[in-house]
């Protein structure tokens, strides 16, 4: 499975102790273990590493920008928790190669997906939710996605594209926006295409692994070019 030199190194990038078999349990993707007769997968780690992560993140949002608005601070925790944001941190701690895949995603690359590394991440923050509490969990998500935090506060537009557009084409008094998206390939390396819809024309197009990703790349690109044509909003 993991070795024991495999295993500290991976847990020094993390910077807490796990112990091994739910460390195992937290790198185990459903592929392999569909492969190995059905063990059991790091999906409920990952359940609970994600409300810890929107918790933890939520709270710092909250005590570090006092005066910011509901909507600023939702569009800021989107940015800080998305799926290329968390794959971003997993690959800065080397998480890639210690994920346990099933044949077909070790062949297509699945150790560099950015849905299978955050995930994985987030299977990893409820483990060490489980062993260490709170607290401990706390500060090991804020060091590790501190710097994604820092640039949440100021990436603007870019914090939530679908939002963004939104709040643009209301501005431009234009039908509400309309998303089209479709996945094709097998269940291990599917990929969705996502189009954007406004009052009548495809405005954008955009690709990505899971449809929550095409469609905020599409809605970048819809952004984007009707910004160029209508000029900067407000």
């Amino acid at each position: 499975m993991i070795g024991p030199r495999a295993a500290e190194r991976l847990l020094a990038g993390l910077g807490v102790g796990l112990e091994a078999d739910l460390l195992v349990l937290a790198l185990t993707h459903r592929s392999f273990a569909h492969e190995a007769g059905g063990i059991p997968t790091n999906e409920r780690l990952e359940f609970l590493g994600d409300s810890i992560l929107g918790l933890v993140v939520t709270e710092h949002l909250y005590r570090s920008h006092p005066d910011l608005p509901e909507g600023e601070l939702a569009k800021m925790r989107a940015a800080s928790v998305s799926q290329r944001a968390l794959a971003r941190v997993a690959r800065s701690i080397g998480i890639g190669p210690y994920i346990l895949l099933g044949r077909g995603e070790t062949t297509t690359g699945g150790a560099d997906k950015d849905s299978i590394l955050s995930d994985t991440l987030e299977a990893l923050l409820g483990a060490v939710y489980l062993s260490h509490g709170l607290e401990t969990t706390k500060e090991v998500i804020l060091r590790l996605a501190g710097p994604t935090l820092e640039r949440a506060a100021s990436l603007g537009a870019g914090l939530d594209w679908k939002t963004s557009l939104q709040e643009l084409v209301a501005g431009l008094g234009m039908s509400p926006v309309e998303y089209r998206a479709e996945g094709t390939g097998p269940d291990h390396a599917r990929v969705f295409e996502a189009e954007v819809w406004v009052d009548g024309r495809e405005r954008g197009r955009g690709k990505g692994s899971s449809k929550k990703l095409a469609e905020q790349r599409a809605a970048e690109d819809a952004y984007r070019r009707l910004g160029a044509e209508t000029g900067p909003p407000g």
